[in-house]
């Protein structure tokens, strides 16, 4: 049941999103077992030392958490939480999605379908022209733009689809201007289309934050086009999590001579769709439905029974090798609750990873 959360709420929900350990995956399965934040946040130190953690695990304090939210209020910026009516229902419909965002401008433009842009940063004048005409045509047809206000191919997506609707996601806050070259961009984008951050105002973006954001940006679209990328590049990382995430890949195919083509030909000789205009993308997006509405019910789960001799077997199956939870829970020999269960307070103490997709891996 989405629903509408109370100050409070809204308050412990965002300290249980920042707190240490807690990443997507973490965050949704304790709010499936115990139905409220508060009631996550209060399981949260025993959880952690039955997962072998000797430390307190830190928890943002509710002045924390106020600071935040009032730091976004300056901003003029918007906390989502992912129960909340106005989430976006393409996020909302990822496995696992984040669990808040914050947003500036027009946040209405993330309810519309989207076509993501993305490509390099030090591209050529003729794939930012491409990216731009492209972006302006797709506008015209009604779709709104994401990218990530990076140099390049990001910023001549913006630029073309800022007269009919584009978003932003940023690594950092919502007020991390970067490259700052692309200020004057980032002040049409609040006031003409909608910047997007899973971290909290102020922040500066770190380079752990960008896979991150590259998820945001392919899990808001149907449909993620590589202009251009080398074979080692953010933007075959986006195009790979679009791909997991069941959405639609195309890629502008471009000279062998030239090495930000390698990505997008590679994309194309792996079964990404080739595309050279607008008419290719909407012929990928024919036939799509719309995103499956989501369980956003948060209803509490009984706790499963959960012994030493299951968390110790399941720590023993860890590797660095990111595994199938699913794999796990048959190599576990236990039932599926008792090992997710212990995944999470193994995470909570550090000695777990739980990945997006289903996967996990020691940390």
């Amino acid at each position: 049941m989405i629903r509408t959360l109370s100050d409070a709420q809204r308050r412990d929900w965002l300290r249980l999103a920042r707190t240490e350990n807690v990443g997507p995956v973490a965050f949704d399965q304790l709010i499936r077992r115990y139905g409220e934040p508060s009631l996550a946040l209060a399981a949260l130190p025993d959880l952690a030392r039955r997962g072998g953690r000797a430390a307190p695990i830190r928890i943002p304090s509710e002045a924390q958490a106020e600071a935040e939210l009032a730091a976004g209020a300056a901003l003029g910026a918007r906390l989502i939480c992912a129960c909340e009516p106005d989430f976006p229902q393409a996020l909302a419909a990822l496995d696992p999605p984040p669990p808040l965002i914050w947003t500036r401008g027009k946040a209405e433009l993330l309810s519309r379908p989207a076509v993501a842009i993305v490509g390099a940063r030090v591209a050529s004048a003729a794939g930012q022209r491409f990216a731009r005409g492209l972006a302006a045509e797709l506008g015209q047809t009604g779709l709104v733009v994401v990218s990530g206000m990076a140099r390049g191919i990001d910023g001549a997506a913006h630029e073309g689809a800022l007269p009919t609707g584009t978003a932003a996601v940023l690594g950092g806050g919502v007020d991390d201007v970067y490259p700052p070259e692309h200020g004057e961009l980032y002040g049409r984008l609040c006031r003409d289309g909608c910047v997007v951050s899973e971290s909290e105002p102020g922040r500066t973006a770190i380079a752990r934050d960008f896979p991150r954001r590259n998820r945001i940006i392919s899990g808001l679209a149907q449909a993620v086009v590589v202009v251009e990328a080398e074979l080692r590049s953010g933007s075959l990382i986006t195009a790979r999590l679009a791909a997991e995430q069941g959405r639609e890949v195309l890629a502008v195919p471009g000279s062998p001579l030239d090495p930000r083509a390698k990505g997008c030909n590679d994309l194309i000789r792996q079964g990404a769709a080739l595309c050279e205009g607008v008419d290719d993308v909407l012929r990928a997006l024919e036939g799509l439905r719309g995103f499956r509405e989501p369980d956003r019910a948060y209803a509490a789960e009984p706790p499963a029974e959960l012994d030493d001799a299951v968390r110790a077997r399941v720590a023993a199956l860890l590797s660095p090798t990111p595994v199938s939870r699913n794999e796990l829970v048959r190599a576990a020999a236990a039932p599926a609750p008792a090992v997710f269960a212990a995944l999470v307070e193994l995470a909570l103490a550090g000695r777990a990873e739980l990945l997006p997709g289903g996967m996990v891996a020691a940390a």
